[in-house]
This record gives C-alpha cells, structure tokens and sequence, in this order.
C-alpha cells in the first residue's frame, strides 16, 4: 500500500550549510511521527519542504503519489501545514481566514467546520478580531485550526505546542487523533519531548539536519526514555 508521505534522500543547502543531509521518511495513512530534536537541527527546513513551501536542492517528495516537484500544486492541495512562525494576515480575523481557505480550496459548505474548530480551540469568542492583536498562543492556535480545516491527507504540524496553554494542547491533540482516524498521515515536529510523545505513535531524532534514530514514542518516555533522547541529540 502507497504511503500517504515519501520522502527519499532529502538535501537542503543554504550556501555552504547544509540544513538538511539525506533525510528519508515514509508515513502510512492513519500513522503519526513526530520529528523532535534540539532548536537548530533541521526540523522546519525539512516540514517546509514536505509542505512544498521550500524546494530541496535534491531529493524527492510524494505526497499520495503526487511528486512535489512535477506538481506542487496538487501536493499543496492534499497538505495542511501549520508553519512555525508567520503565516496569518496581520488585519484579517480568523473568521476572514477560514473564508479565504474555504475560496481557494474550493469548500462547498464550510461554515460549521469552521464554527466547531473555533469553538474548540477556544477561538470561538475572538472570530471577528484581526490577528494582529492576538498572543503567540492564540496564533499558534489559529494557525492548527487552519491546518486542519479542510481535513488533508497529510497534516504538518511545526511546533503547534508552543507557547499553547493547556487548552489548546488538548485541542491539538484531539485534531492529530481526529486526522488520524479520517486516514490522513501526520507529522508533528516540536522540541518538547514529552507533547511529541503524546501526540505520536514513532519519533525520528534529527541532529545537525541528519537522522540520528527512530523509534516507538513509548521508548522514549520516562527516566530511560529521556537518557536515550538526550544520548541522540548531544
């Protein structure tokens, strides 16, 4: 069965740094990886590129067979991707977002989706503010909201927990088990050990923009758990 996510021999150069060094990834629908490690070790390089917002400078990525480089187009269409930082218009509303997504994407019907992921995320109440006033936390929250709003194939989250209180934690978890169980494939990446391990089933540990292991986020839970992520990334 295809992968919902193929990524094979992914290479991003800056210059002459190397932010991403042969990064390989296959994601099955239904099944969620979590990419952690330390600020700086490739993570948002590499979920821009599966995003098609960054092409790699070699490399591939297919995204339910679709080949980000013959037509990222069509693999946009079948990603949501909450960025790490920017992606709202500062004098639009939420509510004026979800309407822009709903236009490009060609939603028919899209207001009580919309309604229910405000309502979840607390948002509910702030629909109708423009989100240049919004915290780090409220954004972030906006910014999984939009992600998840035309239920992808495959969802990209980049840090969606920071600076997010327990609300929206909870509610970012929910939509990740949600997207799971509708079939899409999910990435999550996040330097907190302990959210990566909650919302995902597999972690891959990169460093220096390489993969230095995987395995079952179970393993990577309590006191030993810790001492082995800790061994990975220093």
């Amino acid at each position: 069965m295809e992968p919902v996510l193929l990524a094979q021999d992914l290479i991003v150069d800056f210059g002459n740094v190397r932010a991403v060094a042969g990064f390989d990834l296959s994601v099955a629908a239904g099944a969620s990886v979590a990419l952690v490690g330390r600020n700086g070790a490739g993570k948002s390089t590499t979920m821009r590129v599966l995003a098609g917002v960054l092409p790699p400078t070699s490399g591939r990525v297919t995204v339910s067979g679709v080949d980000a480089a013959n037509d990222p187009s069509g693999v946009r269409a079948l990603v949501g991707y909450c960025p790490d930082v920017g992606g709202l218009i500062p004098r639009a509303t939420p509510w004026e977002h979800l309407q822009l997504a709903a236009r490009l994407r060609g939603m028919r019907a899209w207001e009580d989706r919309a309604r229910d992921l405000l309502e979840r995320f607390d948002l509910g109440g702030a629909a109708d503010r423009v989100t240049a006033g919004f915290s780090h936390g409220m954004g972030r929250r906006l910014s999984v909201v939009l992600a998840a709003f035309h239920s992808p194939r495959l969802l990209l989250l980049d840090e969606p927990f920071d600076g997010v209180d327990p609300l929206g934690v909870d509610a970012t978890l929910d939509v990740v088990r949600q997207a799971r169980g509708d079939g899409a494939a999910v990435l999550v990446s996040t330097h907190l050990l302990h959210l990566a391990v909650e919302a995902c089933e597999e972690a891959v540990v990169l460093r220096g923009g390489r993969v230095v292991g995987a395995a079952l986020a179970s393993d990577l839970t309590g006191e030993a758990g810790t001492k082995r992520y800790r061994a990975l990334i220093t």
